[in-house]
């Protein structure tokens, strides 16, 4: 049976780190924010401990049908933050849903006590969601791209697609 420390410390650690992915979602404004994907990332991490409390020597049969079961799981979660801006021919919430998949993982880690590939994990997407959206600008700019839905070249917001009198309501 596992201790009570290493209880704590598997979900403890899985409801920090995926509260802390969910706080960049929430201050950024996004459909999924520290407490849910803290949640998340606690639930499943609850999940692992209970099939596999072993830990880090691999996962039994049962185990990797529930992991295979939750990743599926939260694929349907994830779609539900997704939706489609018809006014603006745009796609919202891939990356609120690709982090509520990535907290998932983040909580099965956890739940496994594979803390060196939570670290790597966690300074990774720290990175990506920090400076990926202002360094995919930055590269539109510099290499002519196409305009980022919402951004016009010279960032005046006067000229965002939302800012027109074509929207409803205006």
């Amino acid at each position: 049976m596992m201790e009570w420390s290493e209880i704590i410390l598997r979900l403890g650690v899985a409801t920090l780190a995926g509260g802390a992915i969910g706080l960049n979602r929430d201050l950024h404004g996004k459909p999924v924010g520290l407490r849910t994907l803290a949640l998340v990332s606690l639930a499943t991490a609850m999940v692992v401990v209970l099939v596999d409390p072993v830990g880090p020597v691999g996962f039994s049969d049962a185990g990797s049908r529930v992991i295979q079961g939750i990743l599926t799981g939260i694929g349907f979660l994830g779609a539900g933050v997704i939706f489609h801006a018809p006014d603006h021919f745009r796609i919202r919430g891939l990356t609120s849903a690709a982090c509520t998949w990535l907290t998932a993982c983040v909580g099965i880690l956890c739940g496994a006590g594979q803390w060196r590939i939570v670290i790597v994990a966690l300074l990774f997407t720290t990175a990506v969601i920090s400076i990926g959206g202002p360094l995919e600008r930055a590269l539109h700019r510099l290499l002519g791209g196409r305009d980022l839905p919402g951004h016009s070249r010279d960032d005046d917001p006067a000229q965002s697609s939302d800012a027109g009198p074509h929207q409803p309501g205006k």
